[in-house]
């Protein structure tokens, strides 16, 4: 297991280089930082200056060296909007995109396991039909579309829920403003929730369903079966344990994929998080800050999918036994 989890951290640390080198070198194609910085009415002479004092103009190499020492040290440089060191400010959004990423996370295995395992266990009931063609509209239908569609019924329709906003927060341990805690704040997650798990929520049905199927024609389910067992325990004990394995890879993946999913849920409902921050800094040039917006992402991604190969280790033995070979 040892020798695993060193393979794993070397893998993460070469990727975590890649996803560095290609976030710094496209800063230069998202346009001119000083125009946002000094307007027009400064002089190209005086341009020019600045971008020696930036060093702006020094090679990429040297400019990459000099990025990635301070990388190492916690400094992903300095926004040019909001004067602060960028990691500070990503990290003061980070909180709002979390608990978007949780809230959607238990709606989706909330809902996900029970249904797959209905739609496997009965896939010709009028009720498993409804949902496999429910989930084919999920996955047809674009985020913002759903998000839209949510706050105009239950926003503006109906005037349940609130259509903007984070709402009322608290502070936990000091830094970390949740929503969880405060019923204004619980309001405000709900439709924004709902939108980001409607991405994942029929991929993971379809998948659990589909590979529980598989495990049930399983020779040693049917041994269960001729065994007398009852049919909770073959479904919930035999089946659906090894019916997760490949859905805890899948998840942990997805999951990643959802922090970066959140830029069009943020958007459309005003959520105060890292992929709003995104598109500001990408309209102001904040190139700073859409670098470190990146590599942070790309670090969850990195330690999301580690965290993930190491649980997959531990439930299933066999990758430990190949690992040792």
């Amino acid at each position: 297991m040892i020798a695993f989890l060193i393979k794993r951290v070397v893998q993460a640390i070469i990727v975590m280089f890649v996803i560095s080198l290609v976030s710094f070198s496209i800063q230069d194609n998202l346009g001119d930082p000083l125009r946002e910085l000094v307007g027009q009415s400064v002089s190209e002479a005086e341009r020019q200056e600045l971008r020696d004092e930036m060093g702006l103009n020094d090679p990429f190499l040297v400019q990459y060296a000099r990025f990635a020492k301070n990388a190492l040290q916690g400094d992903l440089g300095t926004s040019y909007f909001f004067k602060e060191p960028a990691l500070e400010v990503i990290l003061k959004k980070l909180p709002a995109t979390l608990e978007l990423v949780l809230g959607a996370t238990l709606i989706i295995m909330l809902l996900s396991v029970p249904l797959g395992v209905y739609s496997a266990i009965k896939p010709y009931s009028l009720f498993s039909r409804a949902v496999m063609g429910f989930s084919i509209i999920g996955i047809s239908v674009p985020v913002f579309l759903t998000a839209i569609g949510l706050i105009y019924l239950f926003s503006i329709e109906l005037g349940w829920m609130p259509s903007f906003g984070r709402g009322e927060t608290t502070q936990i341990l000091g830094f970390w403003g949740s929503g969880f805690f405060t019923a204004d704040g619980l309001a405000h997650l709900v439709l924004p929730c709902i939108s980001l798990a409607s991405i994942m929520l029929p991929l993971f049905i379809r998948l659990i369903r589909a590979e529980m199927m598989e495990v049930l024609q399983s020779e040693y389910v049917k041994f269960a079966w001729a065994k007398g067992l009852s049919p909770r325990r073959i479904y919930f004990l035999h089946a659906l344990k090894n019916t997760m394995l490949p859905v805890i890879t899948v998840g942990g993946v997805q999951i990643g994929t959802m922090v970066a999913y959140t830029i069009l849920t943020e958007t459309v409902f005003q959520w105060p998080g890292m992929g709003f921050l995104f598109l500001e800094a990408v309209n102001r040039v904040d190139t700073p800050l859409i670098v470190a917006y990146l590599i942070v992402v790309g670090a969850i991604f990195v330690v999301t999918n580690t965290l993930v190969d190491l649980i997959y280790g531990l439930v299933n033995p066999t990758v430990k036994l190949a690992g040792k070979k």
